[in-house]
């Protein structure tokens, strides 16, 4: 992973903004869009900004004057200046989805975004206002926060009762947190893999191992496929995966 994808509160905040032109408009646009307020260089509470100029020497200089100051900088179409770069944004709010290539291309980001924006109902926040909304009651009725984190993973599946990618998936959210069925169950799945290449995983494969809890693998199976599982979920390098795996999803991952 080439950056740290981070969101900030940036309301009220100050953000330098150096240059003219369209460059620094469209940065404008993005700074006020975050809540933030564009400021001149000389404001001492920024703690980032953004230059766009069209001279190198300048964009340069400017860079490095705003960096010994201890601000993070981007620089306008110029990534090795870059202490950060705008991915493309899908804003769903308060969903918002970003896309980042490190600055390689920003064709390719835009390209990738037009494709998930048809695939993204415009709903979308609707759904997370609500789920938020019913805090209290998914507490009370999973109180244990591995369950809970399990029922929840286990309605937002495809084809679940809050299927995000359905239209109107937030209409279901009350009777979901008010019924009486957990929807979670234990079950260990067994993959097979064809293949070392992350790539060559299958859309079902891919997503399960998105939604495990423990992956149980093979010593020959690669850090490149392992990463595809969550950040949190346990996994261990063993022979056979035990006959009690735990709660929830677990894996058993080896190369056929």
């Amino acid at each position: 992973m080439h950056s740290l994808p981070i969101f900030l509160n940036m309301a009220e905040r100050p953000v330098i903004l150096i240059g003219d032109g369209d460059m620094a408009a469209a940065k404008r646009r993005i700074i006020e869009r975050a809540g933030a307020v564009p400021v001149a260089e000389d404001d001492g509470d920024a703690r980032i900004a953004f230059v766009a100029l069209d001279d190198d020497d300048e964009a340069a200089a400017a860079a490095a004057r705003l960096r010994a100051r201890g601000l993070l900088v981007n620089v306008a179409d110029r990534p090795a200046l870059c202490d950060f770069t705008l991915p493309a944004i899908i804003d769903r709010d308060p969903v918002l989805v970003a896309i980042g290539t490190g600055g390689r291309s920003a064709g390719l980001a835009k390209a990738l975004r037009q494709r998930l924006e048809t695939m993204l109902p415009a709903r979308l926040g609707a759904l997370a206002d609500r789920l938020f909304a019913a805090r209290s009651r998914i507490r009370a009725r999973w109180p244990d926060a591995d369950a809970r984190r399990r029922a929840i993973d286990a309605g937002l599946v495809e084809g679940g009762p809050l299927d995000p990618l359905r239209d109107s998936s937030e209409s279901a959210v009350d009777a979901w947190a008010g019924g009486e069925r957990d929807p979670a169950q234990d079950r260990l799945v067994i993959i097979r893999l064809h293949s070392t290449d992350p790539d060559d995983l299958t859309l079902g494969q891919a997503r399960l191992l998105g939604q495990a809890d423990r992956i149980f693998h093979r010593a020959d199976v690669p850090s490149a496929i392992l990463d595809r599982a969550r950040a949190d979920a346990l996994r261990a390098c063993c022979a056979t995966a035990p006959a009690k795996p735990g709660p929830g999803l677990s894996i058993d991952l080896e190369i056929a």
